[in-house]
């Protein structure tokens, strides 16, 4: 690997980590793993585009029907580095759609990306949730129901997004028209980046330390703007669903965080699968999916009130 740039060594060296912590322990064997998620690249003829640069597009899923549609747009995972794209959630976001609900997956810069991490990554997301407004000029979509999902440190983001409009001016993340949200949904995401950096296994690796330029002044304070643990309450109902197996973020960093969010005043959910790992989440293929988390999923999505007019 001499002639491999470092970038890619790094990527190549986190993927081959997450793979043998999928299936060397015996209490793993029976989950899924980044490898059943290789899904062919998504072609540019279904790509929209929310900005200039080449990693921001993303795909629009409308349901059959008159509509409006609830929306829910997606981050998909990856450590924030790109080890995962839009593709390893297509499955995911067709059973979404069939189940009534438009779904706009958005890929964004990632912390490996040029212009990505701080603050690049959080702008893209931000701007691809914007971009709602625009695409339901020309489709029948309900701008009063939408929702962020996200899987692992997609997870994180779709948190994040929920309180985009609590920012003050002066924040580095504040968006003067951030798009209200009915609802953020974690799919064994990451809510609170200081407990996720000091885990002792961390199959991440630096990833939230690329994310937030930890080599530059002012760490602390990006931690304080950039996890959702830090900016509770979001006032934004909140639905967290977890593997008791997952061996990328401990379950109990995300009970953790529903307490505490609780205690803030949040309207926030959590169930804990115990058979699901890192990946049961996102496949509406599996077992799990279909008799215990689509359910739960479904429930909470079907309940969830519009915003009110302003």
């Amino acid at each position: 690997m001499n002639n491999v740039p470092d970038v890619m060594k790094s990527r190549i060296r986190l993927f081959l980590v997450l793979l043998i912590m999928a299936s060397v322990e015996p209490a793993h064997a029976q989950f899924l793993g980044p490898g059943d998620f290789d899904y062919p690249e998504i072609e540019e003829e279904r790509r929209i585009a929310y900005g200039a640069d080449a990693l921001q597009w993303g795909v629009l899923r409308v349901p059959d029907g008159p509509g409006p549609h609830p929306v829910i747009v997606m981050m998909h995972g990856g450590c924030w580095m790109g080890l995962h794209r839009p593709r390893n959630v297509e499955p995911l976001m067709d059973a979404l759609t069939e189940q009534g609900w438009a779904t706009w997956s958005l890929s964004h810069r990632q912390a490996t990306d040029t212009g990505g991490g701080w603050t690049g990554t959080f702008e893209d997301v931000g701007a691809g949730i914007d971009f709602v407004r625009r695409l339901a000029e020309n489709h029948a979509l309900d701008t009063k129901r939408v929702v962020t999902m996200g899987h692992s440190a997609g997870g994180h983001l779709a948190l994040w997004a929920a309180g985009r409009t609590g920012y003050e001016s002066s924040d580095q993340l504040y968006a003067a028209d951030a798009l209200p949200l009915a609802g953020a949904i974690s799919l064994d995401g990451i809510p609170d980046l200081r407990a996720h950096a000091a885990q002792a296994e961390n199959p991440c690796g630096d990833g939230v330390f690329q994310l937030l330029d930890h080599e530059r002044p002012g760490l602390e304070e990006r931690y304080d703007e950039a996890s959702s643990a830090e900016r509770l309450p979001l006032s934004v109902p909140q639905l967290l669903l977890h593997g008791r197996a997952d061996y990328v973020v401990p379950w109990q960093q995300v009970t953790a965080y529903a307490e505490a969010a609780q205690r803030a005043g949040d309207d926030v959910q959590v169930h804990i699968f115990e058979a699901a790992s890192h990946f049961e989440v996102i496949a509406p293929a599996s077992n799990t999916w279909r008799d215990e988390i689509a359910p739960v999923l479904f429930g909470w999505l079907n309940a969830l009130p519009a915003l009110a007019d302003e």
